[in-house]
């Protein structure tokens, strides 16, 4: 039987967010949490729990998993298999919403809960080697807090080069668990983390059942169609600006009619060829972090477009 991915965030979604595995999403809280050194909660109550009727192909469907703790405190964690881009600003952008959206309860500023956002993603974006980031504001010299409202995690997937180790507790062996479809460590991962076994039991249980892996496939299907444009669109942009500046390039070259001048011609167009590309990217709404890394271009480069 081959299992399902849990990284597929409908199956991420039933194994964490069902009532009935309310303890499951409790324990890997808390992994998370005491990985970056913050006390352990005692219970959690789903905002969203799965149901029947999120359907993988209904764009109104929610697969992030909503929750709040006994002192009110809000957690949103969301799975990305794919690269959608600008996770930063986006994640910074549903977070002031879930923020602000508080006070459509009470009115007043001081009833604003904290709000934690849980990103979990299949490729690396930060510029660091560590699989498990956390976020806070604090001034810039001495660490003082503006406000402990905020927080942010990225658990970056890829970034994880780790084997179980047997008696190895904490947020490791969940990791492990989501970054891939191999069972044959979840025994050791299961003694690790007892926890751990009723999340695997699900996914077995799902990877089993007929209706599951349809809508298992119908997703995983949708997801893989979203990437592909992306992907495509990127493509697309890169090959028209390299021809066009290219282009720019054979005609700089031209007019000087020296090896001089065809050199610097050459030179100018692959600029112009990068900065075209960087255009198109910024237009697709790509960030100047993704768009220098994309196209190697320096940050005065980038800047000369404007």
């Amino acid at each position: 039987m081959k299992l399902l991915d849990p990284r597929v965030d409908f199956v991420f979604k039933r194994i964490f967010a069902s009532e009935g595995n309310k303890d499951v999403l409790l324990a890997f809280l808390n992994g998370i949490f005491s990985d970056a050194g913050e006390p352990p909660l005692n219970e959690v109550v789903l905002l969203n729990p799965y149901t029947d009727k999120d359907d993988p192909l209904d764009k109104q469907s929610i697969f992030d998993i909503w929750a709040k703790t006994e002192e009110g405190k809000l957690i949103n964690i969301e799975m990305q298999l794919f690269n959608k881009y600008d996770i930063e600003k986006r994640t910074l952008y549903y977070w002031s919403k879930r923020y602000s959206g508080q006070l459509q309860e009470t009115g007043k500023y001081k009833d604003l809960k904290k709000c934690v956002t849980i990103n979990i993603l299949n490729y690396n974006v930060l510029p660091n080697e560590h699989t498990h980031s956390v976020f806070h504001l604090r001034e810039d010299r001495n660490g003082t807090p503006l406000a402990d409202d905020i927080e942010i995690h990225f658990l970056e997937l890829p970034k994880l080069e780790h084997t179980p180790v047997p008696g190895e507790v904490g947020l490791v062996n969940w990791l492990l668990f989501l970054k891939g479809i191999d069972d044959s460590n979840w025994e050791v991962l299961s003694m690790n983390e007892p926890v751990l076994k009723k999340a695997m039991d699900t996914l077995q249980f799902l990877s089993q059942d007929e209706e599951a892996r349809m809508k298992y496939e119908a997703r995983q299907k949708f997801l893989l169609d979203e990437a592909s444009q992306r992907d495509g669109a990127l493509t697309e942009g890169f090959a028209k600006g390299l021809a066009e500046g290219r282009a720019a390039g054979r005609a700089a070259g031209l007019e000087e009619g020296k090896a001089e001048g065809k050199l610097e011609g050459k030179l100018e167009g692959e600029l112009e060829a990068r900065l075209e590309v960087a255009r198109n990217l910024l237009a697709m709404g790509l960030d100047y972090h993704a768009i220098r890394t994309a196209t190697g271009l320096t940050d005065e480069e980038l800047e000369s477009m404007k």
